[in-house]
């Protein structure tokens, strides 16, 4: 199976059918489908887990809407099964009876009820239900829908090289996700999480967290930072519930809940919610995380029932704000934060961006701000970022009334031959080297203008202004009315020599003088 060129193969065909439009549609039709395949791979290892102790497996799906049961059109043999669905009969039994039941409904005919989620259930089941509740089936042709399903049941998640294939095809579709529309605020470039993970060093036994994990970028490159310290049985427990995410909307948390169970996460961690819909002060030890790494989303208003979760201070209508109370909340004592901040953070003067700036500086360890050079989120957004780092924990010499020591800022110049990022000339993991050296031997470069610390008594004297080391703007030239237009004249003189001296190329080539 050439799962290399799977994507391309599903989209060309999703291209004839008339219910989808667009790249974020065909992106959704496509992984419903890879969840429902990766989970039926699951479900035999959870059955051979049950087997080995003597117990009966017992699935959440209902028998006759199991991935293995509807999707083949092939038996074990290679022969083609008699009563395989295609067509309009393969869309009436998804639309009536396989979306109705995996979102709690019974299907359209009442022949099979809808699956029911108790605080019994374990969360590994659980998940298939909240991965379906806003979920579409867009697609309108049942022949070109049995083409999909005969394409992706043919990859052989049990064999570790496919699978593995399998993985990484997904990480690049996910990557497309800029390209897509809005669909790209659900997507952190796999070079800054894995730099932000890497600074964190998160060891197994502990538990990581992102509250708004989109796809879940930041929890793969853990497990991807944790895999070189599995070496025993027990380690790959600890293996298995080393990440958690949090993510609101439902088609990100399609794909991020898809993707941890690519990197073999049985039981995944993985909630449908929004994290800001909590009272902070309902946050105690049982909530807390020993390293977060995430990306708030930014931009967007919160309503006034979300800010009242939050104590009056920190009251803020911009979402990026609340999440930084939230993260604060939820740091396990000794616990490292790195975080994803517009630049509109660093700045920023209103009262409850200034209270939580002063709260990172004394009651946490605020040690590093990496400046990141524009376009890292292109073609999706063109917002300035950062990463602020901290931890909860009084740095050694920190002043009194204080738990930083000192702030250093880094700014990340955009890399030699580079103008910008795009996606044909994206952010690298090597872009990162030049800061990794630098992150091992801090000083102040250039004046001071790149690189420089602050104390923590320093930067409350500026107002809290966070905004240093910032990236210099190119002087724009003003000239007087008459040497504009001296300018403007040489220009096109410039410009009609070089249009008069092509025109007599083409001429000459022609044969043609006139």
């Amino acid at each position: 199976m050439a799962v290399g060129n799977l994507v391309k193969r599903l989209q060309d065909i999703m291209r004839k059918d008339a219910g989808i439009n667009g790249d974020a549609q065909r992106i959704e039709q496509m992984v419903w489908m890879f969840f429902l395949k990766v989970y039926d791979a699951a479900e035999e290892d959870w059955e051979l887990d049950a087997f080995d102790k003597g117990e009966e497996f017992k699935s959440i799906i209902p028998e006759e809407l199991r991935w293995r049961n509807w999707a083949p059109s092939k038996d074990e043999e290679g022969k083609m099964k008699s009563d395989f669905l295609t067509g309009q009969a393969l869309l009436d039994f998804i639309n009536e009876k396989l979306f109705r039941v995996l979102k709690g409904e019974d299907s359209l005919d009442g022949s099979i009820k809808g699956i029911q989620v108790t605080r019994e259930t374990a969360r590994h089941q659980a998940v298939v239900h909240d991965v379906f509740q806003e979920v579409n089936q867009y697609m309108k042709n049942g022949v070109l829908l049995r083409q999909m399903i005969d394409e992706i049941d043919a990859v052989d998640l049990l064999d570790s090289a496919e699978s593995h294939q399998f993985g990484d095809m997904y990480e690049t579709l996910l990557k497309d996700l800029q390209a897509a529309g809005n669909a790209g605020e659900y997507y952190t470039p796999r070079p800054l999480t894995d730099f932000t993970v890497e600074h964190l060093e998160p060891k197994l036994g502990e538990l990581m967290g992102d509250l708004a994990a989109g796809t879940g970028g930041f929890d793969i490159s853990t497990l991807n930072y944790l895999k070189k310290q599995k070496k025993t049985p027990k380690d790959e427990e600890l293996f298995q519930r080393s990440v958690m995410g949090q993510e609101w909307k439902p088609f990100p948390y399609l794909l991020g809940v898809t993707n941890i169970m690519l990197h073999g996460i049985k039981d995944p961690q993985f909630y449908h919610m929004d994290s800001l819909g909590k009272n902070m002060s309902e946050y105690q030890e049982e909530g807390k995380l020993d390293t977060i790494a995430m990306n708030p989303p930014y931009g967007g208003a919160t309503d006034a029932a979300t800010k009242m979760n939050f104590k009056a201070e920190y009251r803020s209508s911009e979402t990026a704000d609340l999440f930084m109370v939230l993260i604060m909340q939820r740091l396990n004592k000794g616990g490292r934060a790195g975080v994803v901040v517009p630049d509109g953070f660093l700045f920023g003067t209103d009262g409850a961006k200034l209270a939580i700036k002063k709260r990172l500086l004394t009651e946490f360890n605020l040690h590093t701000i990496i400046r990141l050079p524009g376009s890292v989120f292109s073609p999706y957004t063109s917002i300035a970022t950062n990463i602020l780092f901290f931890n909860n924990e009084r740095a050694e010499g920190a002043p009194e009334g204080f738990k930083t020591k000192e702030t250093w800022f880094y700014r990340m110049d955009m890399p030699e031959g580079y103008k910008h990022f795009s996606k044909t000339r994206p952010i690298l993991n090597s872009h990162f080297d030049v800061v990794n050296e630098w992150w091992q031997n801090r000083q102040v470069l250039e004046e001071g203008e790149k690189s420089r610390s602050f104390t923590p008594q320093e930067l409350m004297d500026t107002g809290c202004n966070f905004d240093q080391c910032k990236f210099p703007k190119e002087e724009e030239e003003v000239l007087r009315p008459e040497e504009l237009l001296k300018k403007y004249h040489e220009e096109r003189t410039a410009l009609d020599a070089k249009i008069d001296a092509q025109l007599r190329e083409i001429e000459s080539i022609l044969g043609i003088y006139l």
